[in-house]
This record gives structure tokens, sequence and C-alpha cells, in this order.
């Protein structure tokens, strides 16, 4: 047990209690426990970060460097980088436990990770195990209060003498995460910082207050990591997810804050938002371990809160997908001084007080787990252990995913699940199931009998039936959806032919070009990377046609609309520079490129057809800044220039009425109120799109569209306001249930249409968070997408939703002048990982201005 005598500092409370002075500062003494001589030889925060901590947001290049100098002076601790950030700032793992266990570390960690395999977990002695705590801070970069508590946290372990902290360090390993997102953190460290006056001035209006866009929460592309944990799609995830298998904590911590109005949080959450895969223990350990918690901060008397608000169903969270592990992930909410010190509800709060608050809970956390090291521990095994007894009581044995043509998207899917620790199999015969069929080469199975089994239903299972109607963040993430891939369920394995052995390394194809005497090339659209080679041709200069009517060439190969051609004699330069291009280029995107000998087609089209077009080379710009999604804004930059090297000029839309918008032949508007746009701006976007301009738009961004009267859509509204016949204390609720916070629904697409270039399917599925629903225009051409009649794949939408959704048109496409307005209902990029609709917004970039509305 950690209970130190703590001592409750008067000049910082809320509720009436003394706060802090503006300018006061504060030392090590008031965030301490009282009563303790800690060790001179380890360096004090102040002395390596050059301000004591609090005075001022101490940014990711001190905190590190803080944690390295700890290092080097305290045989406790250790430090190891395991990953790099966008910016290739460090993410490093502070261990900390004692110099007994650091001399065998490896075996320990080795030793734990048995708990996690029933096949290895039988005779482990728990009580003879030390218990494994990870802290995780500041996965939000404006969150800062957690990041600037670690640095407490590792001094006070590192340096507190005793044998209570000797009996601590010998039962536990703390693993820390001083920040999971540092180019998030640096961001705001040096905003806060720069408006810091020394005399702190608490006026919520203060510019120190009001971040510029897009503020500190998200990482270098403003995505928000603590969504990411499930669908890996950055670094910082990435390496973070290694770590957490190289380990599986048996306690996971997230340390966040929240509206500076609030107090303080602590899990469990909303018991009826709880996921049903998490397990009653698991529920009852997080109540367990939240009495430490209130204990701690009765000592100080603090304000919390418990069982509000927030909930425990995305694994993508970082205190949710320690749950579905054998772990307890522990969700931490602080009110946020959001700079240095703040006027709210509550009194004055000031950036000290959040940083204690962490700090405490910190400690509370190591205190439970040690408490119940024992009840953890055998948790952990008895999870896997029971997870294991399920394998013959489950109907189904295995999972099967493919895709139909492209094989890179059922690969890229593979790839995720391995990061998650998940075994696969490829499939090696071609099979028939449900009536799909499944390619050898491009089709994986997953057996459910492995560890792994319930992350594996977490991530594939559907759900439209819930005990609550509200959501903190998505109500489903099915990744076959998100990827687009077929998927089976297997009850028999009979008849499959799958490999012996779990496929080790799963990895792109290479790229594949033969020259054969050719005089043109061609490439199916179908495959995944080929925006980004199309993009790289056109670079170079080269003359790139695009296939508006399918053919087949005379060799016998079948290629559909979109299909990419390369003539020979056409382009600038000699046959041999050519082939060195697209050879280099197929390589790069992992594709098949195929020469033709003549240019006569078998069936179909010939290459001479004026049904062969021109691709324009897009010059894309994108309005961003206030009123504009961040995080919307940040997949497309991310898209373009992470997976398809294509560059997009971010324009910040104070700047509109500078720009000469005829430089580029495609805008995108991603999601936004754009109501700060003037009157003279407005009508500069229209004149550019009447001049020939491709304009993109999706999610709000319609509403300003059709504002802009550009754009052939009307939105729909539900009939009946259903609210008004709901109890007063249920309104917020009943709102709530109203709203779609993340969805899975089914729209039906023409193939033939140019936004369908490349899909082998009449049915998509799309992501979809908000109740935006269109009426159909006047021309059905101009509506080539639209939602099923019965559209609700996987998650949560009301019936008045569904009501006003079902059959509406999913995109709409308007002629303004020469140009072209294209409109998704729905974000075509969601969080990175909706692989299966990156195609929609490509073929709007590279297709749209030859679409027809006529």
């Amino acid at each position: 047990m950690c209970h130190f005598f703590w001592k409750i500092f008067p000049i910082i409370l809320f509720s009436g209690l003394p706060y802090i002075r503006a300018g006061a500062q504060v030392n090590l003494d008031y965030y301490l426990p009282d009563g303790i001589e800690y060790n001179s030889d380890i360096p004090k925060p102040q002395s390596i970060i050059g301000h004591e901590v609090g005075a001022w947001h101490i940014t990711h290049d001190r905190l590190t460097h803080y944690f390295f100098e700890l290092a080097e002076h305290s045989a406790r601790v250790k430090v190891e980088q395991f990953g790099a950030t966008y910016e290739q700032r460090p993410l490093i793992n502070v261990i900390i436990t004692s110099e007994e266990n650091h001399g065998k570390l490896d075996q320990i960690r080795i030793e734990h990770l048995k708990l996690s395999d029933p096949a290895t977990s039988e005779g482990l002695d728990v009580s003879k195990m030390p218990v494994v705590v990870r802290l995780g801070y500041s996965v939000h970069g404006n969150e800062a209060s957690g990041a600037n508590a670690s640095v407490l946290v590792a001094y006070h372990l590192a340096a507190a003498p005793g044998n209570e902290m000797d009996e601590i360090l010998k039962n536990c390993i703390i693993l820390i995460d001083p920040c999971l997102n540092p180019d998030g953190l640096q961001r705001f460290s040096s905003w806060v910082n720069q408006h810091r006056s020394k005399n702190l001035n608490s006026d919520p209006n203060g510019r120190e207050f009001s971040e510029a866009w897009p503020n500190g929460r998200t990482n270098h592309y403003w995505f928000d990591l603590n969504r990411d944990w499930l669908p890996a799609q950055h670094p910082e995830s990435v390496a973070r997810l290694k770590l957490f298998h190289d380990w599986r904590p048996n306690v996971q911590t997230d340390h966040h804050e929240m509206g500076s109005d609030a107090t303080f949080f602590f899990q469990p959450g909303v018991k009826a938002r709880t996921h049903p895969l998490i397990t009653s223990e698991n529920v009852a350990l997080t109540e367990k371990m939240g009495k430490y918690h209130a204990k701690a901060l009765d000592d100080h008397k603090r304000l919390y809160f418990t069982r509000e608000s927030f909930d425990d169903f995305y694994f993508g969270k970082g205190s949710t997908y320690p749950d579905i592990h054998g772990a307890i992930g522990i969700l931490f909410e602080q009110a946020s001084a959001r700079g240095h010190l703040r006027d709210t509800q509550n009194g004055k709060l000031s950036f000290p007080f959040a940083i204690k608050n962490h700090f405490i809970t910190s400690l509370s956390t190591i205190d439970a787990a040690i408490d119940l090291k024992t009840e953890l521990l055998n948790y952990q095994k008895a999870f896997y252990r029971e997870t294991n007894d399920k394998k013959n009581s489950d109907v189904n044995k295995m999972i099967i995913f493919g895709t139909k043509s492209d094989p890179s998207r059922a690969i890229l899917l593979g790839q995720v699940l391995q990061k998650h620790q998940i075994k696969l199999h490829r499939l090696e015969r071609d099979v028939v199931l449900d009536g799909l069929k499944y390619f050898a080469g491009r089709s994986f199975a997953v057996p459910l009998n492995q560890p792994q089994q319930n992350l594996i239903k977490a991530i594939f299972e559907r759900h439209t039936s819930f005990k609550d109607s509200l959501f903190y963040d998505v109500s489903a993430w099915d990744f076959d959806l998100a990827y687009n891939t077929q998927l089976a369920w297997i009850k028999n394995k009979n008849g499959l032919s799958i490999s012996k052995a779990y496929v080790s390394d799963i990895k792109l194809p290479r790229g594949e070009i033969n020259r054969d005497n050719a005089v043109a090339y061609v490439m199916d659209w179908n495959q995944y990377y080929a925006p980004g080679f199309v993009n790289a041709l056109l670079h170079e200069g080269l003359n790139v046609k695009f296939a508006s009517e399918p053919f087949t060439s005379n060799s016998g190969a079948r290629f559909g609309r979109g299909s990419i051609l390369i003539p020979v004699g056409i382009q600038n330069m000699g046959e041999d520079k050519v082939f060195e291009l697209l050879e280099e280029s197929a390589q790069k995107y992992h594709l098949k490129v195929s020469a033709l000998q003549s240019g006569l087609s078998s069936t179909g089209i010939d290459l001479g057809s004026n049904n062969f077009k021109n691709v324009r080379k897009p010059t894309i710009a994108m309005i961003v800044g206030p009123g504009v999604s961040s995080s919307e804004s940040g997949e497309v930059w991310h898209l373009l220039d992470q997976r398809y090297d294509m560059h997009v000029t971010m324009i910040s839309s104070d700047r509109l009425d500078r720009v000469r918008l005829n430089k580029y032949n495609v805008l995108v508007l991603p999601g936004g109120s754009y109501g700060a746009l003037n009157a003279a701006v407005q009508e500069r976007i229209k004149d550019w799109v009447k001049h020939g301009g491709t304009l993109i738009a999706w999610r709000d961004a319609l509403r300003f569209l059709n504002k802009l009267q550009i754009a052939d859509i009307k939105i729909k509204k539900i009939e009946k306001d259903t609210v008004s016949e709901i109890s007063y204390a249920d309104r917020s609720k009943a709102k709530g249930a109203r709203e779609i916070g993340g969805a899975i629904f089914n729209v039906l697409i023409d193939n033939t249409h140019p936004l369908a270039y490349g899909y082998d399917q009449k049915m998509l599925p799309v992501f979809k968070r908000g109740s935006l629903a269109l009426k159909p225009a006047g021309k059905k051409i101009s509506n080539p997408f639209k939602y099923s009649g019965s559209p609700l794949l996987s998650g949560y939408a009301s019936d008045e939703n569904l009501k006003m959704i079902s059959g509406s048109p999913a995109v709409s496409i308007s002629s303004f002048g020469e140009g072209k307005v294209i409109c998704f209902v729905d974000n075509p990029n969601f969080r990175a990982f909706w692989y299966g609709t990156n195609r929609l917004f490509m073929n709007a970039i590279f297709f749209g201005d030859k679409i027809s509305t006529r």
C-alpha cells in the first residue's frame, strides 16, 4: 500500500475553498505526500526542465529529457524508445520497478505473457508474480495535465525511500507512457506558453484559452489517436500496440481532460453502455479500484463523479482496448484549465490543481493494483482460459475474408489483424461460400480457436440492437465492411483448403509489368493504390487515359470501366523511358500492369476510341481553418500525402479572398459550417466552379453548398418531433438517441457511373455519422448512389432516422456552368481505415470533370 500522509495545500482547491493566487508559484511540496525525505541524488524535475511542474506547460523535448536523466540517476528506472511520431518525436516507455526486477525484466515479461495463453498458464503461481500497471498520459495533446503529472509520478517512484516503496516496486512493474501524443502536446504547449502572462489572467475570453485551428488535441495529420487503438493506422498506434502486446498489462490508465466547468471523473462509466464482450468481473474489478480513487480524492477534498457520461463500448480507445484482453482499462477525466489559470463555475481552476488530481489517481491506481494483485493476475489468466473453453460451444469455428479482385485491401486488413496478435491462415484453393467466391492468394482464414477470439468477435460481429441508445463514440466499426471485403462465418471447416502454418508476414504484392512489344499498357482501376500510380505518371508528363466503357484485349484479358490506358506512341518520350516510369511506379504502388500488343480489342472499345478519355492532372486545394472539421481535413491530407503521394494545398478559410483559385482544378470542402466565408469569397467559389472547377464536399458542407445555390440538393428533416413528447428529465437522452454517432449503412451503386469505377459489387458499406439525408434530385442521373430500403448494416440508428434515410440519395452530382459539384452525404475517408469508400473520393478527383449530368 502507498497510503502516505498527504499535505493538503490550501491555496488551490475547488468549490469555495481558497485557490492559487494569480502569478503564485508552486513547488514539489504542493504535489508530493508529506513526511517523505526524498533521495537527494535523484534530480528534481525543476533542475532538468527549467521550471517548477505546473508553472509552465512542459514541452515534449523537456519531458523526454527529464526521463532519460532520471534513468541515469536511478537504478529503479529504465527508459526505452519504442517508436516515433510523424514529426520524428520519440515515443518512450519508462519502466519503474525494483533493481532486482530490472535484473530479470525479460524473464518476468515472458512469464507474465503466459497468463494470456491457456496453453501455458496452467501451472503459473501468480502469488510470486508482479502485477503490471501501465500509466498512459495525454493522448490528446491539449489535455496536458496528464503529461505534466507523469513527471511527478516518476520522480516520486524513483526517489521515495522506505520499506513501503520497496514492497511496491518488488510487486509491481510500472510502465509509464509520459505522452501518447507528442506532436499534439508540443503544438499545445507552444500555444499556451507563448500566451502566458507573468500575472496569470484567468479570463476564459483570453487568447491563451482559444487555441488556433486545428489545436493540439490531435497528431500531425489531425487524427484523434484515442480512436486509433483498433484501426491502428498511425505510427504512434502501431508502436504502442506492439508495446502493449509485449507486456499485456493488468491495468492500463488513460489520463484525459474534459470541460473546464466539470470536476473529475473515473470509471466505471454508464453500465448500460458497456460492450457485451466486457465481462462482469471486469466491471467489478473496475468498481473495486474506483474505491481507491474515491478515498484518495476524498482525502484531498476533491470533487469527482463516476458512473455517468462516459461509456466502455468502442474498443478503439485506450481505456477500453485493455478490457478485451483480460485487463482493466481506466479512464480519468480532469476538468481542464486549458492554460495556466481559468475562471470556472467552481472557482479559479489552476493548471497545478489539474496536474495534482492526475498525480493522486496515478498513485491510487498503483495502490489498488498492489492490494488486488492476486485478483488481477488470476482474472487475466481466467479470462483467456474461459475464452478457450468456449471453442467447443461456439457454433462458428472460423472466419474467411477476401476480395474479388483487388488483393491489397484484404492484405491491409490482414496486416492490421496481425498487429493485434490475431493469427491467420492463407486460403490455398478457391471456394464458394454463401454464394460468393473466395480466391486463393487474396483471401485469409481466421480461426476462432485462439487466445484473441474475443477481439476477433469485437472486430467482426454485427450489432444493431443495444441496451442503451446513447454512445460516447461510434456504435459500429466492422472491419470487413470498412475494408469492403467479403466475409463468411464458417461452422464446418471440412472442404476448406488453408495453409497448415499461420501466416507470419503478410506483404502487399510486388508490382507486375511486362513489356512484350507493347503498343499500350493498361491497368485495372480496381487496385487500391491505382490513384498514386496515375498521379505519378501525370507528374512525369505522360498522356494517361481512362476507359469509359469495358473492353477485352486480343489476348482475352477483360478490363472494366475506369481502366487506365497509357498508349506508347503518343508520349513525348521514348519507349524505354515510358517502360522505366511504368515499372518504377508499378513496383512502388504494388500494381499489375499489362502490355497490349494491338490497338484492336476482341470485344468492346478499341484503343483509339473516343470512349478513352484523357485523365486531367489534378491540382487540389482544400479549405481548412476555423469552422472546418480538422479531423476530416486531416483524413484527406493523410490519404493523399501518405498513401498516394499527392499534393494538396491547404488554404485557410480566412485567406481565400487573397488566393487565385484558378491555379487549382479540384477544391475539397470537408465537413464544416463555412459560415465565416464572406459574400465576396462565396462568389469567387461559384465563379471558379462555373469556369470548370470540380468541387467535392460532404456532410455539413452540403448545407453551405445549398445556401450557395450551386448544387441540386434538398435536405430532409425528420417529420415528427418525438422529443416534445418526452418527459423533461429524459429530453437530453431522447435528443442524443436521435443522433447517429457512427453506424454502417448499405448504399446501392450504379457500377457504370464514373464515381463507381473500380467497384465490382452493386452494394457498398459506408460509414455514417449524423442524420443528414437528401431528397432525390429531379434527374436520376444526378443521384447514382442511394441508401437501400433497409440500410442499417451495423450499429445504432433510430427508427425515425432509418425511415428518413431509407432510399434517399447517398451522392448527388450537379453541373454548374462548366464545372461539377459532387456531394457525398457521408465522409468517404473516415478515420483512415474506411478503405472501402476511399475510391469514391479518388474517382471524384480523377474523373469528376468528365461526369455527365444530362
